[in-house]
């Protein structure tokens, strides 16, 4: 009994022991550091803008301790890219901007989101760079207000560069300056950038025990059992982003002036109508955002215009012709500018393509038109003519005859014709209530 009570009490301090052991272990899992990954593939608009700010939001809320931005972009908007720089150098947590995957690139405003992160990663086989600023409208900068943006964007990159070397504070101007892009490996030489990473695992490993400012405080970044999460698009913030999209901005251009001129010349339906509000509208919003020249709607404008009098005064297709040629142009200067970059340029086999198909829709209409002029009246007194009957009497030389489904009195052409009852007989021409007929 004695030797019972021993092994109780034993049991009792092992677990006594050991339980601060487990619960240490148990602090430790959850304790384990947290990174939230984000993923920009596209152009630099204001749906990406959202998405980053939401995305600090998150981390903050779930006290992630490191965000990762994974960023794969041509460029984009200035204004945008301004307050994307602003909102991760607010960021009290720690910010990764990794350019990622294989044959990516950070190019233009891409470029100077890379810097503003805490840390800059590439992976290899990647560029940065190009950051040469254009106006909104797509064409090079006048000469002073040039000079004005790109003093005002090499202070920001100086600023965003201040605790790297000299080599990389002055390739960072040269990007703006010069429109220069280097690889991976030249912006990790002279220290651009922090690392070369083949992947995430590559970078966490590369990143633990790694000091960032952060408010200007030293943070140690601790990566040793990290766990990932991932935060997507949402579907508003993908839907913009689509609209912000030259090719998908044109058709829906295309496809809303086009409802309107339905809607205008055949007045009393509200399907089309409804549809070109809607589709001009979202297009108003990608034209908001994209470098338009403003002078290639004169020409769309004309297409539409052309296309319309072919309908009212056919021209055997002539003025179709000359609108689908006016519609290419218009396309090519609203959306193609020299300067425009060319993932904001709109696909000129597109543009072909959707002005022969609206060029061909209204020659079909212009045809059904032509045919319209050219065929048999039939409504009114005219469709009578030609028009085969029956004489309900004899005709001598009037009496009446059944034609088109009524009684009409009516008179022989030539008097000298009889027309018996029954005998059949064809309309030549309307006098009044009376037709004039001869025998068939």
């Amino acid at each position: 009994m004695k030797t019972f009570r021993i092994l109780l009490s034993l049991t009792f301090l092992a677990l006594f022991v050991l339980q601060p052991i487990q619960a240490s272990a148990a602090g430790s899992d959850q304790a384990a550091p947290t990174a939230l990954v984000l993923t920009i593939d596209d152009a630099i608009m204001p749906s990406v803008e959202a998405y980053l700010k939401r995305g600090l939001e998150v981390a903050t809320v779930q006290d992630v301790d490191l965000v990762v931005l994974q960023l794969n972009t041509p460029g984009g908007s200035l204004d945008t890219m301004q307050n994307m720089v602003e909102a991760i150098r607010a960021s009290h947590i720690p910010v990764v901007v990794y350019v990622t995957p294989r044959g990516g690139w950070a190019a233009s405003a891409g470029a100077i989101i890379t810097l503003a992160g805490h840390a800059a990663a590439m992976a290899p086989e990647t560029a940065i760079g190009a950051a040469s600023p254009v106006s909104g409208e797509g064409e090079d900068l006048n000469e002073t207000m040039e000079t004005k943006v790109k003093e005002a964007m090499t202070a920001l990159v100086r600023s965003l560069t201040v605790n790297r070397p000299v080599e990389a504070r002055e390739l960072a101007e040269a990007m703006i300056i010069d429109a220069r892009a280097v690889s991976a490996h030249e912006a990790l030489e002279v220290g651009l950038v922090d690392f070369v990473a083949a992947d995430l695992d590559d970078l966490y490993t590369q990143l633990d025990g790694f000091s960032v400012l952060v408010y200007d405080q030293p943070v140690i970044l601790e990566m040793t059992g990290i766990q990932t999460e991932r935060l997507a698009m949402s579907f508003i913030e993908e839907l913009l982003q689509v609209l912000t999209n030259a090719n998908i901005v044109f058709l829906l251009l295309s496809v809303g002036v086009q409802a309107i001129l339905i809607e205008i010349s055949s007045p009393g339906g509200w399907v089309a109508g409804f549809i070109g509000v809607v589709c001009l509208a979202l297009a108003a919003y990608g034209l908001g955002f994209l470098p338009v020249n403003w002078f290639g709607i004169i020409f769309i404008v004309i297409a539409f215009v052309l296309f319309i009098l072919d309908i009212k005064a056919p021209t055997h297709g002539g003025l179709t012709v000359a609108g689908i040629a006016s519609f290419v142009v218009g396309a090519l200067v609203l959306f193609n500018s020299p300067a425009t970059p060319s993932f904001q340029r709109v696909s000129i086999p597109l543009v072909v393509a959707v002005a022969v198909v609206i060029g061909a829709s209204f020659g079909v209409i212009v045809g059904f038109a032509i045919k319209a002029q050219k065929g048999r009246i039939r409504t009114g007194q005219e469709a009578l003519i030609g028009v085969t009957g029956t004489a309900v009497t004899p005709l001598d030389p009037r009496g009446q005859v059944q034609a088109a489904g009524e009684l009409w009195t009516a008179e022989v052409v030539e008097e000298s014709t009889k027309i018996r009852k029954g005998d059949r007989v064809e309309v030549v021409r309307v006098e009044g209530l009376r037709l004039k007929v001869k025998k068939k």
